[in-house]
């Protein structure tokens, strides 16, 4: 399904814009994945360099910098990935803002990030494991988002089991990522939703429970365990193996926390709702520490999604010092 590009001489709808800022994005993810292919080309030739800067236009279509720099709306940047062009209208600067650093992912630049939602009170999911829905709508498609830049989406077996998700993209347009459930002892049975043929799908197992084979429509991959647990350092090498290497964990909280612990996370992302649930399943569960000084503070963005509050921190970026600006207040909505 392809959107059509921006009419020419008509009054655009933001709706309008959106899409095609959805179509730049996705259009960057792909140059993304291509680049290691064109600057072996590029080399080859002796055509242009191999570092070439290009940009993405509204119709998602590449333009060569800077001859068409005032048509492009994602510039790819060396060191950044990509960046807001100068054509990109103030109506898709948030949605481009929030995406573009995730669209860079490739084999010689890989990316694992995570998200969960939660309530104020830091709950994933109530008591009894209810999650329908903790955050709302526009989180929802969020995620969908996410999943459609991304080449595998990670979840444990403990999310399959009380959610029975599916994994896929359906809200928004894209291609459905390859689903990675990691099930150290095989407990999930096979007609689970995410071992149907909807996306290409990889069960991960503990070295000597099963390999080979498959389960339902999923492979089976074995990966060795570390300190009784799926060695997740190893099973990111294999995805990366495999051509993945924009990686989603979207949860429970127990994976996120330890893909989180073990410093395998590029970014994180926390959508906190307006809900307070009084108890429930936590979202991050980390070993305490004793001083704050010790404490993970990551540079952050804040996003608004409807009621929901998205902090996007980027876990590489050098720590974020508590800002001096004693006293300030702002209103947000």
């Amino acid at each position: 399904m392809r959107t059509p590009p921006l009419p020419a001489n008509s009054a655009v709808s933001d709706a309008q814009i959106q899409q095609s800022a959805w179509r730049a994005l996705l259009a960057a993810v792909a140059a993304a994945r291509e680049l290691p292919e064109l600057n072996l080309l590029n080399e080859r030739r002796a055509a242009a360099p191999a570092d070439a800067p290009f940009g993405i236009d509204a119709a998602g279509a590449r333009v060569p910098l800077p001859r068409e720099r005032a048509s492009a709306w994602l510039v790819r940047d060396a060191a950044a990935g990509w960046v807001l062009g100068p054509a990109a209208p103030a109506a898709a600067r948030a949605l481009l803002e929030l995406y573009a650093p995730l669209c860079a992912a490739s084999a010689h630049r890989p990316l694992t990030i995570a998200h969960l939602g939660q309530s104020l009170d830091g709950h994933i999911a109530t008591g009894s494991g209810d999650s329908y829905y903790v955050t709302g709508p526009a989180n929802v498609t969020h995620l969908h988002r996410l999943r459609a830049l991304c080449d595998a989406v990670v979840v444990g077996a403990g999310t399959v089991e009380c959610d029975d998700p599916l994994l896929t993209v359906r809200h928004v347009v894209g291609a459905n990522p390859t689903r990675v459930i990691l099930d150290p002892q095989r407990r999930l049975g096979v007609k689970r939703r995410v071992f149907a043929a909807d996306a290409p799908t990889i069960l991960v197992c503990a070295d000597g429970v099963s390999s080979g084979g498959a389960h339902g429509r999923a492979e089976i991959v074995a990966v060795p365990l570390h300190d009784g647990k799926l060695d997740l350092a190893a099973l990111l090498g294999v995805l990366h193996a495999r051509g993945l290497h924009a990686v989603l964990v979207e949860g429970g909280g127990a994976t996120v926390s330890r893909f989180l612990e073990a410093g395998l996370l590029d970014r994180v992302q926390i959508a906190i709702a307006p809900l307070v649930t009084g108890s429930g399943r936590r979202g991050l569960s980390l070993p305490a520490r004793d001083k704050i000084a010790e404490c993970l503070r990551p540079q952050h963005r804040v996003f608004t999604m409807g009621g929901d509050v998205l902090f996007d921190c980027d876990l590489r970026a050098s720590a974020a010092p508590p800002s001096a600006d004693a006293g300030s207040v702002a209103r947000v909505l």
